[in-house]
Order: structure tokens, then sequence, then C-alpha cells
């Protein structure tokens, strides 16, 4: 009897273990994504977050890098990721340490605002944000930052105090007015030295703006002069439609940097002591209110797109600080379901997080997507979101239903719909077939030219980048996506990335580009956005024969295994490629010799393994019968039968005898008509 009571003990013990075992395991999984608690689906059908669940997403973030911090002197220092990013050597740790420092606090900064007596990991965050500041200027700390020299340039401690110069401008009650005397003083002098100094042509401009704009609000002498110039200087990167150009990119520093920085200065300094130039900055932000929201999907995607790509989050704060303005003709339960969806997009996704911070990549960690100018630190510049938290509780983009905005009521199945950008010569498309978004723009980088290395790389120099697929890097043996690659003269394949704008025409994106290493191989590039797809039709001027190939979007490997159709419809060979979650078809219609389907180790954003469909085509100096390159890149989700003519959507296509005009008829009668310059 005594040996069953001990048995089912043991037994009940054992049960009891596994039970608590789950409970840790279930709460560490559940710890390394952010869940919606207590979801409002009355308020939010899609997302099912308020106000609240977007200061829940910012404790989400703040208690991921606050779990490194035990004591106020610990720095907000996190493991370094293998690769590319800094620091590589110990010359850099304080420069990191106030990378850390400075962006976490802009998750902290609007959440402070409202709760001063914010404690995480048992550490006062106000306490440990205004003990560190103190560190920065002491010269006896670890993380003491020496003044600009007298003859010095701009640096990243320049970024690094504009961000604090932001975050102290919009909450000063908590991390500026607690400060000793004796602090403020030393903290102006230093921050002023870089203020008061030299910048680079870019959004780099604010930084200097915010550090003279926080000290002259708060009564020191500034460089007013110097402030002004770079106000000015800042406006005249606007192109149109809220596009400012970033010397000489359009990205996502159009809105995270200058349309952000524009609003917030002008709505806690700028009103104030230069009306003038606020209002320029406040036109300017609506000019991205009939442009911006269709750059997203329509469950509330973005696009993986240009530099600094893992700041992610960042990319959605011009919505919420439409807040500010309350403006009637503002849909902000659109607003609100594209920035919501956003943070979901990330913060739910399990590989987002490593060791309690976001990775460096757009997922998990990617190191194609990563700059040499970033550390670990450097993603919390995402936390620029929640300086829409703001925005008071009874603002519209807090208190409007959520919608689907024009994806319901504008944009139609079976159609595909072009917003062209103007003087900035972007193009957004929308495809709501699969309510997908779209993005060409500019790129015209050399190799050699670009020291930082991102420019003239897959960050830019895709023919398009989608929502739905985002892009994959180029590998050693011609693995590509979404671009050509040249074997060049030494026998190494070469990307396009000399791109030069042509004309946006009759839904037609014109472009011409030149190989790098060789001026004499050069194309016309027409891209025609169609319902499911891409038509693209290509003139090789090249004078001489090469070997290229073309790529679709990629499809990672997910759950299940990727199938591979081959079939003819209608004379041509189709390709289709099927991940489970989209399916991809491409077809030669002119020019190319075949296809095929390459696998990729390593060159996904989303997975070790990934699918893309090439065609090839190895020219041997033999006459050809036409320099047309003609290209059906089709796309719908798993599951979805294709019609025969959605497959092939093109009945004749034909070309003048110098090839200078292209003309397309269409199965449903349409035709349109590639006008090569």
């Amino acid at each position: 009897m005594i040996k069953k009571i001990v048995t089912l003990s043991v037994f009940f013990m054992c049960l009891f273990t596994i039970a608590q075992n789950k409970e840790v395991l279930s709460s560490k999984k559940n710890s390394s994504v952010f869940i919606v608690e207590n979801p409002n689906y009355e308020l939010s059908p899609y997302t099912g977050m308020t106000k609240q669940h977007w200061k829940d997403a910012a404790m989400y973030l703040l208690e991921g890098a606050f779990s490194y911090i035990h004591t106020l002197d610990d720095p907000m220092k996190f493991p370094k990721q293998p690769g590319k990013s800094y620091p590589h050597n110990e010359d850099r740790v304080p420069t990191e340490k106030l990378e850390g420092l400075c962006r976490t606090l802009f998750v902290a900064s609007p959440i402070l605002k409202e709760n001063p007596d914010l404690v995480i990991n048992n550490i006062n965050v106000a306490d440990y944000y205004r003990y560190q500041i103190g560190k920065l200027i002491d010269p006896k700390s670890k993380s003491y930052i020496v003044p600009r020299a007298k003859n010095g340039g701009p640096s990243q401690n320049l970024v690094e105090f504009g961000a604090l110069a932001l975050s102290m401008l919009v909450n000063p009650e908590v991390l500026w007015e607690p400060l000793p005397h004796d602090q403020k003083d030393e903290l102006a002098r230093i921050m002023l030295s870089y203020g008061d100094g030299p910048t680079v042509d870019s959004n780099w401009k604010f930084f200097n703006i915010f550090v003279l704009s926080f000290f002259k609000e708060h009564g020191y002498k500034v460089n007013e002069e110097l402030l002004v110039k770079y106000l000015n200087k800042s406006l005249t990167h606007y192109r149109g439609n809220g596009w400012y150009n970033d010397s000489p990119a359009y990205d996502y520093y159009s809105m995270w940097a200058f349309q952000m920085y524009g609003m917030v200065w002008s709505q806690y300094f700028g009103d104030q002591h230069y009306p003038e130039i606020a209002k320029q900055f406040k036109s300017n932000f609506n000019g991205l209110k009939d442009n911006y929201p269709y750059m997203f999907s329509k469950d509330g995607k973005m696009i993986m797109y240009g530099r600094s790509i893992s700041y992610r989050t960042g990319s959605i704060v011009p919505f919420p600080l439409m807040g500010f303005q309350n403006d009637e003709n503002v849909n902000y339960g659109w607003m609100r379901r594209i920035s919501s969806g956003v943070i979901k997009q990330f913060f739910t996704h399990p590989d987002f997080m490593n060791d309690n911070v976001p990775t460096l990549g757009f997922y998990g960690a990617f190191e194609p997507a990563v700059q040499n100018y970033s550390c670990r630190g450097s993603v919390y510049w995402m936390g620029k979101a929640f300086f829409g938290l703001l925005v008071p509780d009874d603002s519209p983009f807090w208190t409007a239903k959520e919608n689907n905005g024009a994806w319901d009521d504008e944009l139609k199945k079976d159609k595909v719909y072009n917003k062209f950008q103007g003087k900035s010569e972007v193009l957004i498309t929308d495809y709501p077939n699969i309510g997908a978004s779209e993005i060409r723009a500019w790129c015209h980088e050399k190799v050699k030219d670009d020291w930082q290395k991102f420019r003239s790389t897959e960050n830019y120099n895709r023919l398009s980048y989608s929502s739905a697929f985002p892009w994959q890097a180029d590998g050693e043996h011609g693995e590509v996506a979404m671009n050509y690659v040249i074997k060049n003269k030494q026998n190494k394949w070469e990307a396009f990335r000399l791109y030069t704008f042509k004309k946006f025409k009759e839904g037609i994106y014109y472009r011409d580009v030149v190989l790098e290493t060789d001026e004499n191989i050069k194309f016309n590039l027409a891209d025609i956005p169609l319902a499911n797809g891409i038509l693209r039709v290509d003139k090789n001027n090249s004078d001489q024969p090469i070997s290229m190939r073309l790529g679709h979007y990629a499809l990672p490997k997910l759950d299940k295994e990727i199938t591979k159709t081959i079939k003819k419809v209608k004379g041509y060979e189709v390709t289709i490629i099927d991940n489970g979650i989209y399916q991809l078809a491409m077809i030669p219609l002119l020019g190319w010799r075949n296809s095929e389907v390459v696998t990729a180790k390593g060159l996904h954003p989303e997975s070790d393994e990934s699918y893309v469909i090439n065609v090839i085509c190895e020219e041997n100096g033999k006459s050809k019968k036409s320099n047309i390159y003609a290209t059906l890149m089709l796309w719908k989700k798993s599951g979805e039968k294709w019609k025969s003519k959605e497959l092939v959507p093109v009945k004749s296509i034909t070309s003048t005898t110098k090839e200078d005009i292209v003309t397309i008829i269409f199965r449903n009668g349409e035709s349109k008509e590639v006008k090569f310059d």
C-alpha cells in the first residue's frame, strides 16, 4: 500500500512538473512574440488593436531592452549580430551605447509622458534615462561622449544627440526639467558642439535642427542663423506628393525622417518660433495623404524596400501624426488599420525578436539587408512609430472604426491601379486581386562609388518591390529575383543598377539601364502592371552577344514543399511555383531561350530555402529575329485556379522594323503600344 502511495505521489509530482514545464515553455514562447490581449474587434475589426494595445506594443519593446538593465549603471548594449554591423572594435562601443540609449528612448519618451513612474525589471525607467544622460557628460564614465573637435565633421554622435533632443523636446517634464543645473549646462555644451556644426546634405540636417531648437526653447543661446539655414535647406529636398529626396534616394526616410521630423518639429517648436517654416512643413506633410497609404497592402503590410529596413515600424509614423490635424478629409480608420497591421506584421512574427531584441533584418536576421552603420541597438529607430501615442486619446486616429479604405471602395478586383508621384518619379501600384502593393523608384549608384555598399545593392536595384514578395539577394551563380543579371567581362553575374527614368505614360513605366562595367550593354525597359502581375517588354540595345537571366519574385519555403508545374498554354511554356501561400507564374513571350526554377540557400529574408523562376538567354552572335524580350510575371494566391486567358492574356505582340514601337493586343480586346524614345 505504501509502495502504491509513493508510486502515485511520484506520478502526480511528475505530472505537476510536466505541467509546470509546459507552462514555463509556453510562457517563454509567448514572451518571444507580441500578443494582443483583450482585442477590441468592435472598434478595430481587422487588428483588434486600440491605443492601449499600442502602449502594450511599446512596452513589449521596452521590456525586452530592459531585460539587460539590472542597475542604473547598465548600458543599453545588446548582443552583437554576426556580420557587418558594428562595433568591430572597442572604439565604437561608446557610440553603440549612445544609440541604444537614445533610440530606446523613442519608445520610452511617449510612455513616460503619461506614466513618469514607470518601472520595468525593478528599474525606474525615468531615473534610468536621466542617470544615463548624466553619464554622457561625465568624463569619468565609459559612456562619455567627447565634444565635437573644432574642425570635426558630422558623425553618428550627431545623429544620436539629434534623437535625444527630439525625445526631450516632446517630454521635457520627465527628461530635462529634473536634471541638475550643472548637468543641463554641460549637456548643452556637448550637444551644441555637434548641433552647431556641419552636417550631411540629407535628412541629417534635422539632427542639428532638433539640438538647436531644443536648447533655444530652454533659454540657451544658439546659432539661429544656422538653424534657419538647415530648415530652409531641408525644405528644398521636397519633390511633391509627400516625397522628399534623401540625396539621392527615395525610400522610407522621406516618411520616418523628413515628414515625421517636420510635423513633430512644427507641433512642438516651429508653430511658436518659426510659423512660416512650420506652415511649409505641414503643407508638405499634407501631400502624402493621398499617396503614401497606397504603398501598404490591404492587410497592412509594408514593402521591404530601401536601406535601414530593420527600422520597420518607423514607416507608419506619419499616419498617427495625421491625428494632430483632425483633417475631415482623412480616413483615420484606414490610417490606423495600416499602422496596427504593420505593428502586427513584425511584432507577432516568431523570428522578429532574438535575445529579447529585434533582429537586424526584416523578419529574422538577414545580413544582405544590414548596413555597416548599424549596431544591434539601431533597430529601435522603429520606436518612432510610438510618437503616435502623443496624439490625444480623443483624436479620430484612435476613435474612428478600422476599415480597409481604398481597398474596399476604390480598388476593384480584376483591375490594376497606378499612382505616379510626379517629380520623384516613384510609381506605386496596387493589385486588388491579391491585396498587394508595389513600388518602383530611383536607383543609379555604381558599386565603385558606393563606399557604404547599400545604394547599389538589392536594397534599391530591383525592378520593383512588393508587399507580398520581399526581395531576395542575388547569388554568385546567377540566382536572381526581380532583376536582370548579365555575365560580364570578368565572367561574373552582374545585376543592373544604373537606371535612368524616362517617362510614365498610358500605364507603362519606362526606364533605360546600362551595365556598370560595360556601357555598351544597355536596355530600354518597359513595365506594364496587369491585374495579376507584370508584362515586361524590354529592348536589348547592346552591341555584342550577352548571356543573361531575368528573375521573377522569389518564394520562400515555409510549412510545405514548393511545387513546380510546367505546361503549355496557347503555344507558350508556362512555369508555375507554389509555396502554399502564393503561386508565381512566368511565361517568356519573345526573345528568351528557356525557363528554369532556381533554388537558393540563405538569400531570402523569410526562409533559408527559396525558389525563383528565371528566364535565360545565351546569345551566340548569330543574327536574331528581334531584340525585344517580352515576359509575363504573374501571381495568384495558392489554391486559386488559373484560367488560360489569365496565364496568357496576350493575343499578339509585334514591333516595327526599328523595334522602337511594340504593339500588344490582349485577349480581352484591349491594346497597348510600347514606345521607346
